[in-house]
């Protein structure tokens, strides 16, 4: 769908810069999705991944994530390969509703309730990040947190649209379980994207 280069705005990894893929195409449907345009991969030209891969390798970030949409719906092997070649590190942001491809430096795991991960993606995620719609995500997001492996790092964000209702819930939480952190998505708070 595009790529471009900015900060990372969520989770472990916030406020570093980041040369970002964003691959159309998601099957997973979320009501509060803030990049519903991603969904139609037809809407958009297909690329070779020698011409995804290039302006990555060639930007000053660090590190290269992929996004989406919903990424795995592609097998990432090659892209992780041409990217990886050059020296770049790479995270993924997925829902883990497919099957894990590439090779990956950083895996955030973002569940959704609508299309379930699959279970073998929390012993690969670095990163657990739900996103907190409701009063009902919290305990969801409690049990998602009991399937990852213990070093995976834990976030609780809240839905963009519904900060002002949620946050006070999160911050409850939170204190009552220091085992998870707040993620803001400080990228729309400093207006890049």
């Amino acid at each position: 769908m595009e790529s471009f280069y900015s900060i990372q705005g969520e989770g472990y990894h916030q406020g570093k810069a980041a040369w970002f893929v964003r691959l159309a195409g998601c099957d997973v449907g979320c009501v509060w999705c803030d990049v519903k345009e991603s969904w139609d991969s037809n809407a958009y030209p297909s690329r070779s991944i020698i011409d995804i891969a290039r302006p990555a390798v060639q930007s000053p970030a660090r590190f290269v994530v992929i996004t989406g949409g919903e990424p795995l719906l592609y097998n990432l092997d090659l892209l992780t390969h041409n990217i990886r070649s050059e020296g770049k590190a790479i995270h993924l942001e997925t829902s883990g509703s497919h099957p894990l491809t590439g090779s990956w430096d950083w895996i955030c795991l973002s569940p959704k309730k609508f299309k379930q991960p699959l279970p073998e993606i929390y012993n690969q995620a670095n990163e657990l990040k739900v996103v907190v719609y409701n009063k009902t995500d919290l305990p969801w997001a409690d049990g998602l947190a009991k399937l990852t492996t213990p070093g995976c790092r834990l976030y609780l964000q809240p839905e963009w649209s519904n900060r002002k209702k949620v946050m006070p819930l999160i911050i409850d939480h939170i204190k009552k379980n220091p085992q998870w952190s707040v993620s803001l998505q400080i990228h729309k708070y400093m207006g890049v994207r």
